[in-house]
């Protein structure tokens, strides 16, 4: 029976593929209604309509296991947002679109990215082991009337001439167990040393050897975890994860200014990661068969946002000058204070932000492989939705971070999706034919190989992330398609349509068809032309022309090539052969804190002599970024990569460039 949508009360509002499920008060929007139930529906704008890719469609008819019977009418009509956006028969956009009645909702496969692929593995690294926590096994002869004092007070006098501490305390949650760890004789205690004083945290009766700390990198779009053992610093089990909060918020302004007009959330963004978090947590100690208890030491390092969200701290003074950090030092705490499902007497070390915009994340790259390690001037770049840059070297070291925005991962692309099973990842294109070729994440071959039709018939090619849409807007650039100001030539090719007054490359024919449009090269230029008046910015400050060695950082960062990126003019002009991925940077800094205190101290003083520069308020900071707008940039030079690659000739007309050759 249908249920009248003028009916007062609540509504029932079904989301698959997930069948999420639950009931809201007419006029809800229906994106609010999919961040309650933790579905995952794209949002870069944080739900202010400006996007156009929060997109649903209502499933018509009655569905009798459902007990409900769900209309396209039963949804708000479409309004001057919705008019503002192309989109297909049968779709909304779930930001305005509001509840009237109940509803089955699909959330396109193209716009769903919950299968997204983390590429945040541990990265080998030999670190010297001294960690904060360590095993201390003693005997403690029985109690005797004569000397009538505590237990605990007799196992700190044991540990403290076994090991040789003084003033050791005990962790309160441990005095309840005391009775029970020493009633066979020899206990085992877990003492942590990174503190004012000494401080027993776990309690063992008998003798016990496994010790595990966890070292986590919380990024804006996926948190990455390592379970590390603490007696030998093998990560021995690495887990990864969306973040969650994506729901609230593309990129980090997004989900700042989401928390601006509903301010009341912020505690809905801080379980959302610390969720995640414990669902990390649970499959690390799964993978080795361990209890989550058995954890005694974890890392957090993020960005000054997440960094203060997984707090449970307001960012929303991170949202507008001057960009004030509520707190920007080293901080250690007891992780049941943070709701952490860890041994009770677990501690939580995060290394110190660096500024308003650029995070403990950050201070863990440069721990890891920072400029500060290296006689010549290295450039170093966290690339994500908010790119970090580190300039300097042995003498001088300065940060700042560039608001790069999304598109690098996929968002604000016409076809764009994060990187999952079915997105482009890699694109050549012919500089005579105009013919392309692709690779397909989760497909081995490329698409002119045999096998090729077959490895993607079950997955299906949905998209292209952000590696395949910058190498794609290389590749025509590289072949003339695309002139220096980003412009699409109309060369002689089939793959090649109009679209109103600009044209579009069609880069595959299929289910789904996927091109590359003028205003997907334009959110490119305004990514890439914001990395790199960041990091030309810095070059200003420090008083260098060029730098010597380039690092790029993150799972982005990492899976770029490194000529590509320099074509489109995302990094300055470098020896190729001196630009390198480095990986995980910011998860490698983090196991470093985690497997030795030393390591600590040494972030703690780098970050105290950073040189921190504000993009936002300098001047020349635009001016870059103009310049930055061409390919590869409009004033300056780039003789490296001229000698590795054939660029089009600047001022060669548009036919002839499309016909050029490469070496």
């Amino acid at each position: 029976m249908d249920i009248p949508i003028q009916e007062a009360g609540e509504k029932l509002v079904v989301f698959m593929p997930s069948g999420r499920r639950g009931r809201f008060k007419v006029g809800t929007p229906l994106l609010d209604a999919a961040r309650t139930l933790g579905v995952y529906v794209e949002s870069v704008c944080g739900g202010r309509g400006l996007c156009g890719r929060c997109q649903i469609e209502v499933a018509e008819g009655h569905f009798d296991k459902l007990g409900l019977t769900s209309r396209a009418s039963h949804l708000t009509p479409p309004g001057e947002t919705e008019g503002r956006y192309r989109i297909k028969p049968g779709r909304r956009l779930s930001c305005a679109a509001k509840v009237l009645g109940d509803l089955v909702v699909d959330v396109p496969a193209e716009f769903a990215v919950n299968r997204q692929v983390v590429r945040k593995r541990a990265e080998t690294r030999r670190i010297a082991l001294d960690a904060a926590t360590r095993l201390v096994t003693v005997s403690l002869p029985m109690a005797e009337m004569e000397h009538p004092i505590g237990d605990a007070d007799r196992l700190i006098e044991a540990i403290e001439a076994a090991a040789g501490y003084r003033g050791l305390r005990m962790d309160t949650p441990m005095l309840m167990q005391v009775q029970d760890a020493i009633a066979s004789g020899t206990v085992t205690a877990a003492v942590h040393e990174d503190a004012d004083r000494p401080v027993v945290i776990a309690l063992w009766p008998g003798t016990h050897t496994g010790l595990f700390g966890v070292a986590f990198d919380i990024g804006s779009t996926t948190i990455a975890g390592h379970l590390v053992d603490l007696t030998t610093g093998r990560a021995v089990a690495s887990a990864g994860t969306s973040n969650p909060q994506i729901r609230f918020g593309e990129d980090l302004m997004s989900r700042v200014s989401y928390l601006m007009m509903n301010p009341d959330d912020r505690f809905a963004l801080t379980d959302a990661v610390r969720g995640a978090i414990a669902t990390l947590v649970s499959r690390l100690a799964g993978q080795v068969g361990i209890r989550e208890t058995d954890i005694l030491e974890a890392v957090f390092v993020g960005n000054p946002v997440m960094h203060h969200l997984f707090l449970g701290i307001d960012p929303r003074a991170l949202g507008q000058a001057p960009f004030a950090l509520a707190v920007s030092g080293a901080l250690r705490m007891p992780a049941r204070e943070l709701g952490l499902t860890l041994h009770p007497g677990a501690r939580v070390y995060l290394p110190p932000c660096i500024a308003g915009h650029v995070g403990a994340d950050a201070a863990a790259v440069a721990l890891a492989d920072g400029p500060q390690h290296h006689d010549e001037v290295t450039l170093v770049i966290d690339v994500g939705t908010n790119a970090e840059i580190l300039l300097g070297n042995r003498q001088r070291v300065l940060a700042a971070s560039s608001p790069t925005g999304p598109a690098f991962e996929g968002a604000q692309i016409s076809a764009g999706q994060r990187a999952a099973p079915g997105a482009i990842e890699r694109v050549r294109i012919d500089p005579v034919t105009f013919e392309p070729r692709i690779k397909v994440l989760g497909a081995d071959p490329w698409s002119d190989e045999e096998g090729f039709a077959e490895s993607v018939a079950d997955i299906g090619i949905t998209g292209i992330c952000g590696s395949g849409i910058i190498e794609a807007v290389a590749e025509l650039f590289l072949a003339g398609v695309v002139a220096a100001d980003g412009t699409m030539n109309p060369v002689a090719s089939d793959r090649i349509r109009a679209s109103g007054r600009t044209f579009d490359y069609v880069l595959w024919r299929g289910e789904i068809e996927i091109a590359v449009t003028q205003t997907d090269i334009r959110a490119i230029q305004l990514a890439k032309g914001a990395l790199y008046a960041g990091a030309r910015l810095l070059m200003d400050h420090l008083g260098v022309d060029h730098v010597e060695r380039i690092k790029l950082a993150g799972a982005f960062g990492s899976y770029i090539e490194p000529k590509y990126a320099m074509v489109l003019g995302m990094i300055p002009d470098c020896k190729l052969e001196n630009v390198a991925a480095i990986g995980n940077a910011a998860g490698t800094g983090a196991r470093m804190a985690l497997l030795n205190r030393g390591h600590r101290a040494e972030v703690e003083a780098l970050v105290r002599r950073v040189e921190k520069i504000e993009t936002a308020l300098e001047p020349r900071f635009q001016e870059h970024f103009v310049n930055a707008m061409a390919m590869p940039n409009a004033l300056e030079p780039f003789p490296h990569l001229a000698a590795a690659v054939a660029l089009p000739a600047a001022t060669a007309p548009a036919g002839r460039r499309a016909g050029r050759r490469r070496g």
